[in-house]
């Protein structure tokens, strides 16, 4: 098996998962971590996919041009030249959810305070809520924090949001 990376980008549309989905799956392709998320308008797909050794990227991205829903799409496929498993530091030991009016700049203010405490973003999420005329925003990150600065690091967060009226909220995943 070979490992590459897939990635579509179109406008969001129900569906899309199920038809990328069936469709690498017919091909022998087998899907490693993936995320999809709507973007604006758009939708966002990425994966890494083992593949039979015998599939190019090309023909696999022209197979998946071919889909309907996927018409107009921006489709990359290419090597995925680094190791598809996880470090450690990729477990997810918490959760935090980061909401209220939009602040410009709390995604990096929040970021460059995790950075401060040794923690690896596993994952973000970032969206306007819909239908909040005041702006809503909620930020969500999967984090690994390491175990000694845990204590310290979720108050610092609590705080930052405080100081900018911003209500704060995590949970502890297994360990």
């Amino acid at each position: 098996m070979r490992t590459l990376l897939v990635s579509v980008f179109c406008p969001d549309r129900p569906g899309l998962i199920a038809a990328i989905a069936n469709r690498l799956f017919e091909l022998g392709a087998n899907l490693g971590d993936a995320s999809f998320a709507v973007l604006g308008s758009g939708a966002e797909f990425t994966a890494i996919c083992s593949v039979p050794p015998h599939m190019s990227e090309e023909t696999l991205h022209q197979d998946l041009a071919q889909l309907p829903e996927l018409a107009g799409a921006e489709i990359s496929v290419k090597g995925f030249g680094l190791d598809a498993g996880h470090s450690p530091s990729a477990n997810i030991t918490h959760v935090v959810s980061v909401g209220g009016g939009d602040r410009p700049g709390l995604v990096a203010a929040l970021a460059e305070l995790f950075a401060g405490f040794g923690v690896n973003i596993v994952r973000m999420d970032a969206q306007t809520l819909p239908g909040s005329d005041d702006g809503r925003y909620v930020t969500r990150f999967a984090l690994n924090i390491p175990g000694n600065s845990v204590n310290a690091c979720l108050a610092a967060v609590a705080n930052t949001a405080g100081e900018l009226g911003l209500t704060c909220s995590w949970t502890e995943e297994n360990r």
